[in-house]
């Protein structure tokens, strides 16, 4: 086929997931963005509301709150992604790769446990684990039979188990992209390295992990995105409390909630808005640390 051809066909395999993306993405953020330069909250209705300009970004800006926010997103994302996003989504796949068929098959669906339970029990499930005496596991186990003092362990230790909550459904996700990936890799070329006398961490570092850039770099960006935008398990589990309070937390109280925010859709708007505009930062910055422009160039072969 020749190349021009080839491009046609391309843009019309591209035509219905470009017509989702600006139906249920592009809309929604110039919503977005038009509604946060506007005062609409449950005060004025949606027919009193006024064009405010970027009121609402000073307001953020100036808010005493706004810089322990975006700190508090800042570990929760970062701890989330490298340890468990990635990190252990990528070690749980090389290691299921390396187990008999069936013994792997099994390690990883344990890894898929979290995803399948439902929210409100698993976050249940985590709050009990973390209760004071008689009825908390970890006290139960750890610390009654030492004779040491025991208390309920979210609020002393509350981003870590934010993070460790997010972290195990965030793993099997990295889990089933990564073993995907490792499992096309050709056969021919993990039976070299074998021939050659690679151990398993030379075989994982030189032959395995090189070959998982482009899952690597979707992983990176997507769990990013989501964990920005993401916060249901903390809303459940300690609703911002215990300096937890993140970003979108906060737009949600803010824009969503009658209690914390009169239901102030501008001010709302304004810090979703910022959380795009942080999302698209991080993405460029993983397309240049991954080197996209060398990933999506054409093989050399089409070029002979």
């Amino acid at each position: 086929m020749k190349k021009g051809k080839r491009v046609n066909v391309a843009y019309w395999f591209i035509l219905p997931a470009a017509i989702i993306v600006v139906i249920y993405f592009f809309l929604p953020v110039i919503l977005t963005l038009g509604i946060s330069f506007t005062n609409m909250s449950s005060v004025t209705g949606f027919s009193a509301w006024k064009f405010t300009g970027f009121e609402n970004y000073l307001k953020i800006f100036q808010h005493p709150d706004a810089a322990n926010i975006f700190a508090s997103t800042m570990i929760y994302v970062a701890l989330t992604l490298c340890i468990f996003n990635v990190g252990i989504g990528l070690l749980v796949s090389i290691l299921a790769y390396h187990l008999p068929k069936r013994v792997g098959g099994f390690f990883k669906s344990l890894w898929l446990l979290p995803r399948i339970t439902p929210t409100v029990v698993y976050v249940l499930m985590w709050t009990m684990l973390a209760a004071d005496a008689p009825y908390g596991v970890i006290n139960s186990i750890f610390k009654v039979p030492f004779g040491l003092s025991t208390s309920n362990l979210i609020p002393a230790h509350a981003m870590l188990f934010c993070v460790l909550v997010n972290g195990y459904i965030g793993a099997s996700f990295g889990m089933i992209i990564f073993s995907s990936a490792i499992e096309s890799i050709s056969k021919d070329i993990m039976t070299s390295s074998l021939v050659d006398g690679a151990g398993f961490f030379n075989r994982a570092r030189y032959i395995i992990i090189p070959q998982l850039r482009w899952p690597l770099l979707f992983v990176t960006t997507y769990q990013t995105l989501s964990l920005l935008t993401s916060f249901e398990y903390i809303m459940l589990l300690t609703d911002g409390n215990y300096k937890t309070n993140v970003w979108s937390l906060w737009a949600y109280h803010t824009a969503l909630n009658n209690y914390y925010g009169n239901f102030r859709y501008g001010f709302g708007s304004a810090l979703s808005a910022i959380l795009v505009v942080v999302g698209i930062v991080f993405a460029v910055i993983y397309l240049k640390f991954f080197k996209f422009n060398d990933l999506v160039k054409e093989p050399l072969i089409d070029e002979m």
